[in-house]
């Protein structure tokens, strides 16, 4: 009996003994542990909402599969030149990224962007991009691949010669080469496709009034297209339709804004202007613009101008079609590139009855609905009308 009591006993001691050990082994290494954790910055593994959004991301992106690793254009060999404008969300590029045939689906472009996280990341600029690359490829190029470029500003109703000299002082392309492409005329944009038979064979009235982020030493092609890219964006559908409201041509429209453009200084004065304009034409009377006689006379070399003051004698010696004093009707094509405000003035016109209108000082206009009321205008201002009447 008292042999087993000592068995037990022993055996408790050493059972006692273990879990002392154990315990003290322990202490010291969770006061180690914590002792580490208070010197070291500490990482760890949190389940929070954007985590399970981008695997939920992450999933969607594997089920659509080839949608994404497929190219818009796996054959294409062209390289595109495209632009991101200041401010633009990452839907917007998305939208134009599709429109211009770089991607098939802008929701899918969207959606990969915001898996990789690079919504941030995508900076204004000029790249170059190829309906070949897949969606990774344009983004991982719209974050990283930026050309050298330059900011121009193209101010409202510059002639193309004015843009080129512009350009060519920008370091983006030589005036003549912009020129040339300009001249040839272009019917791969659908607001292009309206020109009417005998109009001029060039873009001027089109070249959208903007301020761009342009690349160095590029090709005048490239430039041209930014340009018409952008009208084409900043002159909605609704207002083109509009034009056909009117019965008129869109290309007929961009003449008229062109001379309202040139014509207008005060912005509550464009509709006015315009609907005189359109109530000469309604009467079978020349429009008798100035900028269009301004426009045939070109650059003038002694005072360094393209837009000179005009004589009374050059009302009616100068020829050319775009003389409204001496041809009928609109001119040949746009005298200038008009911006929206001129568009939509020349779509919108200021319903009147006036025919006529004469200059009175910092840009203000003073408007007749007959001839002599209009004479008795250009007396008040000290001036004199010009010589040929209707």
């Amino acid at each position: 009996m008292n042999s087993a009591l000592r068995i037990l006993l022993r055996l408790v001691t050493l059972v006692l003994g273990i879990s002392l050990v154990i315990v003290i082994l322990v202490g010291s290494f969770w006061y180690m542990w914590q002792d580490a954790r208070g010197r070291t910055p500490q990482v760890s593994f949190e389940i929070t909402a954007d985590k399970i959004e981008r695997g939920v991301l992450g999933l969607y992106l594997r089920y659509r599969g080839s949608d994404v690793t497929e190219p818009a254009d796996p054959d294409a060999t062209n390289a595109v030149t495209f632009v991101v404008e200041l401010g633009e969300s990452p839907a917007t590029i998305a939208w134009h990224l599709e429109e211009m045939g770089l991607i098939k689906d802008s929701e899918l472009f969207r959606r990969v962007v915001q898996y990789w996280g690079a919504d941030q990341d995508i900076q204004a600029g000029v790249y170059s991009l190829m309906p070949s690359m897949t969606m990774e490829e344009i983004m991982r190029e719209l974050r990283t691949g930026r050309k050298p470029s330059v900011t121009v500003t193209i101010p409202e109703g510059w002639r193309a010669e004015q843009i080129a000299a512009a350009l060519e002082e920008a370091g983006v392309v030589s005036a003549e080469e912009f020129m040339q492409v300009v001249h040839q005329w272009r019917d791969d944009y659908d607001f292009l496709r309206d020109r009417p038979v005998g109009s001029a064979t060039s873009v001027e009235g089109f070249l959208f009034p903007d301020t761009y982020q342009l690349p160095l030493q590029t090709e005048a092609i490239q430039v041209l297209d930014i340009m018409l890219q952008n009208w084409d964006r900043r002159v909605s559908p609704e207002l083109r339709a509009k034009a056909e409201e009117r019965g008129l041509t869109l290309y007929e429209v961009v003449t008229m804004a062109s001379i309202v453009e040139r014509e207008a200084v005060i912005a509550e004065e464009r509709p006015v202007i315009a609907g005189v304009y359109y109530n000469r034409l309604v009467e079978g009377m020349h429009l008798q613009a100035d900028p269009t006689v301004q426009y045939a006379l070109g650059y003038n070399v002694e005072s360094g101008k393209w837009w000179e003051d005009i004589t009374q004698e050059q009302y009616s010696s100068v020829e050319s079609p775009y003389n409204t004093y001496v041809n009928p009707g609109l001119p040949p094509g746009p005298i200038c590139n008009p911006g929206l405000a001129a568009i939509e003035a020349a779509l919108e016109p200021e319903e009147s009855n006036y025919l006529f209108f004469v200059h009175v000082g910092e840009g203000r206009h003073v408007f007749a609905e007959t001839y002599e009321e209009h004479l008795r205008n250009y007396e008040a201002v000290g001036g004199q009308p010009p010589a040929i009447r209707e």
